[in-house]
């Protein structure tokens, strides 16, 4: 059994500070070489309500439409800082099962409970999630949902049958982790040949749920930006960021109570100093404390 590690305030402060070190890397690879993104999900958030991380947030997200997602991972290659940083996804790592990128940092560690036995390095990360067309009618966003789903769930196999809490759910996921990786991996990659194919006004992340039962995105979001500071540093923003926000987390002004705000349960954490440039990560946020 893994007991659960509860970070102080300082070190989730010096984990978010190493998380926008990674940020400004994927900035500075894309802006050399035009490839376009956007800060979402909880990262925006806290650009908008807070000026940088939610204060209680431990980690960082991206978004790529499926174009400029694989080009920056071909990039990477040559590319990114190699003595700092590694990237992974499930072409590029050995037993890597989930459906997007995550940049990480060498020589930390954020082991999540549940995922210490998965064969692949766990560095301080931030995730950074390819978008691939989903149909625009609802009832054909349905039949991707649920096909997503059951792949997902397949994926989550190897770490759900240790990480899930309930006995029934472990046994389910034992049973499902005897598909092969690869087999699901190539339904994945099926969906993302079929996703190509489709002239669509909206997008998901395919290996990700969606809120509010939509099973998508507006594409017009993440085809446009808005550049917002995060943390003293400019990022791109969604075009229209209150539309976004409001669709995917409702009232998003208001602060969730205690026992609702999401966090990565951890058992090992080991971090090094960030490097940033000068000014970023000193900025108070909106809601009067040091984020």
């Amino acid at each position: 059994m893994e007991w659960e590690l509860k970070l102080s305030p300082e070190m989730l402060r010096r984990l978010q500070l190493l998380e926008l070190e990674l940020l400004n890397e994927v900035k500075r690879i894309c802006e050399k070489h035009r490839i376009h993104y956007t800060i979402v999900a909880g990262t925006l958030l806290g650009a908008v309500r807070h000026g940088g991380f939610i204060p209680w947030d431990d980690d960082a997200d991206i978004g790529m439409l499926r174009e400029d997602y694989e080009r920056f991972r071909e990039v990477c290659i040559r590319e990114l800082d190699a003595d700092r940083y590694y990237f992974q996804d499930h072409r590029a790592t050995a037993g890597y099962r989930w459906g997007y990128g995550k940049l990480r940092m060498k020589g930390t560690l954020f082991r999540q409970i549940g995922r210490d036995h998965m064969p692949y390095g766990q560095g301080v990360f931030i995730d950074i999630f390819p978008l691939d067309a989903v149909p625009d009618g609802q009832l054909g966003r349905t039949v991707v949902n649920f096909e997503c789903f059951l792949v997902r769930k397949v994926l989550w196999s190897k770490a759900g049958a240790v990480a899930e809490k309930a006995a029934w759910k472990r046994i389910l996921y034992r049973f499902l982790n005897k598909i092969p990786e690869k087999t699901a991996l190539s339904w994945y990659e099926r969906l993302i040949r079929q996703a190509g194919k489709r002239k669509s006004e909206w997008t998901r992340i395919l290996m990700f749920p969606t809120p509010n039962k939509r099973y998508g995105y507006p594409v017009r979001w993440y085809k446009g930006e808005k550049e917002i500071s995060f943390e003293g540093i400019v990022f791109p923003g969604v075009a229209d960021a209150d539309e976004y926000l409001t669709f995917k987390f409702g009232d998003y002004m208001e602060f969730p109570p205690p026992d609702k705000r999401k966090y990565h349960p951890v058992s090992a954490v080991k971090l090094i100093e960030p490097k940033l440039p000068a000014g970023a990560g000193s900025e108070t946020n909106k809601s009067g404390k040091t984020a």
